[in-house]
């Protein structure tokens, strides 16, 4: 009977700590959903919520330079604003996810019309308890 006591309480902690782990991951999915659709509509005030203040991307030869580049939230937001970026209608798929606290990355491959990017995203968890983007490391796919 003690047993089974301590068996039903282990498998209710297991049930609750994967319960809360999917709803992590959830939250992260529709961050990265809507960081897309946002970007695709040129939607900079709505992008804007999708990204941490301290947002970056960092481009590793990219578009054939051999350097390193960033590119912080406010020259990101002005290209999507000004058309230079975005205005695609990309298919996302999100390889996989990865929780550490109230951080988490993500691989994730956004399918455009334009181009395809694989990028690993990192998100942060604010006191608002909601994920924002704190950096995104494209890789461009021929």
């Amino acid at each position: 009977m003690k047993e089974i006591i301590i068996m039903s309480i282990f498998a209710l902690f297991t049930a609750i700590g994967c319960n809360a782990q999917s709803s992590e991951e959830n939250s992260i999915e529709q961050t990265i959903i809507g960081f897309s659709k946002a970007g695709d509509r040129n939607d900079s005030d709505e992008l804007a919520d999708y990204l941490d203040d301290n947002y970056r991307i960092v481009m590793n030869r990219m578009f054939g330079s051999s350097e390193v580049s960033i590119m912080p939230k406010d020259v990101y937001l002005e290209k999507i604003k000004s058309k230079e970026y975005g205005g695609d209608n990309r298919k996302v798929s999100i390889e996989a996810i990865m929780l550490n606290g109230n951080t988490a990355s993500a691989k994730v491959s956004f399918i455009g019309t334009k181009m395809t990017f694989v990028s690993i995203l990192t998100l942060i968890k604010g006191e608002d308890h909601h994920w924002r983007i704190v950096s995104d490391v494209p890789v461009l796919k021929p």
